[in-house]
Order: structure tokens, then C-alpha cells, then sequence
């Protein structure tokens, strides 16, 4: 898949990042970044939907659990809002009952940690395509 493909198609996609953990944070946008997309990453928003207009993503990757709002809950947000709705959303988490027993929040996509970086490249460029 690192054959020119992604890249090819990630040319001009903006990612936003939503993750309080740095480490995970790094480890995602180095993944994102090499497949050529520009990513930005935040650790949290006090309004999502304000801060996604500002920084006009192209795809939202938010992790579940945050310090203090869960990313179920950004995406929520997001999807309700209709300027914000047609803006792909991928949940990140290392705790799959949970959102297993509370519902998807209208994500687009769901990726379980620990992830294989290949299919994260891959749900990326199919939530892109």
C-alpha cells in the first residue's frame, strides 16, 4: 500500500487528530504523515465543532477516551451538526465493549487498539476515497 497509491490520493487531505496520549499521538501522525497526509493534532476542544471549522478537516480521528469529554461524544456532536455531518469520523479505542454496549456515536469508521498500521493507512484512505 506504500507503493504510491495512498499518497497519491492523500495529496491535500488535512487529518485531525484528537488524542491526549503523546505517545499514541506521534505514533499515529507519523503513520498518516508518511502516507502523505497533513495531520494536525489536538488534545481535546472546548467546542469540536468550532475547532473543526477552524482547522477544516478532511477526516477527524478522535480517540475514545479523553480526560474530559469522551471522543464518542465529539463525534456526536459532530454528525448532529450540519456543518460539520458530511466530515468523516473515526473512533479510536483500546476498549472495544465499551463502545460495543454504547453505540457507534454515527462514526464512520471504528479501529481497535492496538491497531496494525497498514489498516490504518487503509480505513483512512477508504473513509478519503
Amino acid at each position: 500500500m506504500r507503493d504510491g497509491t495512498i499518497t497519491g490520493m492523500a495529496q491535500n487531505k488535512h487529518l485531525l487528530i484528537i488524542e491526549d496520549d503523546t505517545d499514541m499521538m506521534e505514533i499515529m501522525t507519523a503513520i498518516l504523515e508518511k502516507d502523505g497526509y497533513s495531520v494536525s493534532g489536538i488534545a481535546g476542544a472546548d467546542d469540536i465543532v468550532r475547532t473543526v471549522l477552524e482547522q477544516q478537516p478532511d477526516l477527524v480521528i478522535t480517540d475514545y477516551i479523553l480526560e474530559v469529554i469522551n471522543g464518542g461524544e465529539y463525534c456526536s456532536q459532530l454528525k448532529s451538526n450540519p456543518l460539520t455531518r458530511q466530515i468523516p469520523v473515526m473512533i479510536v479505542s483500546g476498549y472495544p465493549n465499551v463502545l460495543t454496549s454504547l453505540g457507534n456515536y454515527g462514526a464512520d469508521e471504528v479501529i481497535y487498539k492496538p491497531f496494525d498500521n497498514a489498516d490504518l493507512s487503509a480505513r483512512v484512505a477508504a473513509l478519503l476515497a
